[in-house]
């Protein structure tokens, strides 16, 4: 009976993928049924349940079960020759359980409604309009860094622990209610990852963990990366899964903090985006715009830079590589490219705003 029932469980993966394919053309129903419908409560309930614990539960779900999946392949190895369909129903099975609390729990935000439909911002827009909100950006990041620093070849020193980052980054999602009135985060559930080193030599800043809720934060990344990162990664847990949206929504979060050095952060985070974004389309232009950037501003984003490079390592091409094509299979047809695709979200937006 048991094998039975692991074979129809493993069938129903099909219908499953379909289901889920089928949802992916509807976004207007999945944003208002499951994003700000159901979604909403199961991610209450996740962080009610473990937001609490000092540490990532979810974390060790991972360590726990990588355990058990290789010692559960090197135990049936043999079965695949002497008893090869109920070897697959057992994997296909799992699989099968697995891709249903992946899609319940947090998945389906993928095929939400794009950010740009929903606040009415247009996707595209010119090089003169990327300039002029470029400006704006680095007149508000001179003027913060210079309160903070008083000096503008020094590099903002952030004297938060990265403990108290993790307490008051959800306070900037408070100064969005205005224009996200959804956007309500509590409880909270935003943690340093259990496996920070690991997470650092792939290439990885943070994740979400769609099992748990759980916004984890690499803890060794800088201090300076530290608080857009969690800001980030809140968004994802509030349902915003594709990661321009959640690196948009974090920055205006981190920008309507009340504390100086969150701003400093959000201002100096939507400002890297855009600049990059100008050096790829003119290098003269770059240079142009860049002069009138402070230099203290300059050493903050060398200080994440040579933090990266020092970690970097044969393997991580290929984590980004299983990661972008993760993101493809979830409608982000840009894979890991489509995080520049944040700079539309803040052209237009700043534009409207």
């Amino acid at each position: 009976m048991l094998k039975d029932k692991k074979t129809i469980i493993a069938l129903l993966l099909i219908p499953q993928y379909f289901f889920v394919k089928f949802l992916g053309n509807y976004p207007e129903f999945v944003d208002a049924y499951y994003s700000n419908g159901l979604y909403i409560y199961v991610s209450k309930m996740f962080r009610f349940c473990l937001g609490w614990l000092p540490f990532s539960f979810g974390d060790l779900v991972y360590a726990v079960g990588l355990i058990y999946i290789i010692r559960w392949f090197f135990k049936n190895w043999k079965r695949l020759k002497t008893d090869t369909k109920q070897w697959f129903a057992d994997v296909f099975s799992a699989v099968s359980v697995l891709y249903f609390a992946f899609h319940l729990f947090w998945g389906f935000n993928y095929y939400r409604l794009p950010l740009y439909k929903s606040l009415n911002l247009n996707p595209e827009y010119s090089t003169e309009q990327l300039v002029k909100v470029t400006e704006q950006l680095i007149f508000k990041a001179n003027a913060l860094h210079l309160e903070i620093a008083k000096n503008d070849s020094l590099k903002v020193e952030i004297p938060l622990s990265k403990n108290e980052i993790l307490k008051l980054a959800p306070d900037g999602y408070l100064g969005l209610k205005q224009v996200f009135p959804n956007l309500e985060y509590s409880p909270q559930s935003v943690k340093k990852s259990l496996f920070s080193y690991p997470l650092t030599y792939m290439g990885f800043s943070g994740y979400l963990n769609p099992l748990t809720n759980e916004a984890q934060v690499d803890g060794l990344i800088p201090k300076f990366k530290f608080a857009t990162t969690t800001t980030h990664e809140i968004a994802h847990q509030l349902g915003f899964a594709a990661e321009n949206e959640a690196n948009f929504i974090g920055c205006l979060a981190a920008i309507n903090h009340e504390n100086i050095y969150f701003r400093y952060c959000g201002y100096t985070f939507g400002l890297r985006y855009c600049l990059n974004e100008i050096y790829r389309r003119d290098e003269a232009l770059y240079e142009e715009v860049v002069k009138n950037l402070n230099i203290g501003i300059l050493k903050n984003y060398e200080e994440v830079r040579v933090f990266w490079e020092a970690h970097q390592n044969p393997t991580e091409p290929l984590f980004k590589s299983f990661y972008s094509g993760f993101l493809k299979a979830n409608k982000q047809t840009k894979g890991m490219e489509s995080y520049s695709y944040v700079v539309a979200l803040l052209v237009n937006y700043f534009e409207e705003k």
